[in-house]
């Protein structure tokens, strides 16, 4: 788990890199980050062979996971995380355990206590004041529409998340991935063939093709892989408390390679935002 957040850490300065200085755009990179994550989790089955077939009454509950984990999640994350800060993006990120709380209590009927709402209110409270005090400076060219895409890529992966319990219960979750993956590559390749044949590769060098390699690789293959098996070894409270360490690794790697400053409001965004999670999250008798 610890290996995945540092994975997605790298991936938010990678992609900023590549997207920033024009190597790709975001819709032709989704295309070259799901269309080979899909066929490295294919080849997996030379490894671990699964024989269970899934059942057709699931799969348009997959082709739900493959729209709303993986066409609109990936594609308004890369996209919103090439007009704002990275630091914005895995702040506004961590967002989604408050988003799961919200939607659990409208569609699971679960009550909410005090913790929670006031869990919820600081939540929302940082994220408004993260999108609120950003500028168009440094490395964002439109920080409140980045940021706005962020949200509804986190609202979006929250309703994955909820949906693809079922599947992960039912069957081996290294073959839900694998179907996922494979239906989110034929939504998303209408929407990013024309920036993908678009880009220049004589213009890659070294140290493009490394990060490029990093985002496929590392950040989405290995990061999803990892995390599944961390799921299945540590539990699904323990793992997601690893995604703490993912704002940490992100703000280093920004501030080192990419020049993002750490501003003030960022810290009071991340406090509120930490505090929101923990709160709404907290386990009490009585509440």
């Amino acid at each position: 788990m610890l290996g995945t957040n540092v994975f997605f850490a790298i991936n938010l300065s990678t992609v900023k890199y590549l997207t920033g200085n024009h190597f790709m755009h975001p819709f032709g990179m989704n295309v070259i980050r799901v269309g080979v994550s899909a066929v490295l989790f294919w080849l997996l089955l030379l490894v671990n062979p699964v024989k269970k077939s899934i059942a057709k009454a699931d799969l348009p509950r997959f082709a739900l996971c493959a729209l709303t984990g993986i066409a609109i999640n990936q594609m308004l994350f890369l996209k919103g995380l090439s007009l704002t800060y990275s630091i914005h993006a895995v702040l506004l990120m961590l967002t989604t355990p408050i988003l799961i709380t919200i939607i659990a209590a409208w569609l699971l009927k679960e009550r909410i206590g005090f913790y929670k709402v006031l869990g919820l209110g600081l939540g929302i409270s940082g994220a408004v004041l993260l999108i609120s005090s950003g500028k168009s400076t440094g490395n964002g060219d439109n920080i409140l529409l980045g940021d706005l895409l962020i949200l509804i890529n986190a609202i979006s992966y929250t309703f994955y998340f909820i949906l693809v319990k079922p599947l992960m219960l039912k069957y081996n979750p290294v073959q839900v991935i694998r179907i996922i993956f494979s239906m989110g590559f034929l939504m998303v390749l209408p929407f990013g063939w024309n920036e993908f044949i678009d880009i220049e590769w004589q213009s890659f060098g070294r140290l493009e093709y490394t990060c490029l390699g990093l985002i496929v690789i590392g950040g989405t293959f290995l990061a999803y892989l990892f995390n599944v098996y961390g799921i299945k070894i540590l539990g699904a409270s323990m793992a997601g408390t690893y995604i703490y360490s993912q704002p940490v690794f992100a703000a280093i790697i920004a501030m080192i390679f990419l020049k993002e400053p750490l501003e003030l409001y960022k810290i009071i965004a991340a406090g509120l935002i930490f505090t929101g999670v923990y709160l709404s999250n907290k386990k009490i008798s009585n509440d």
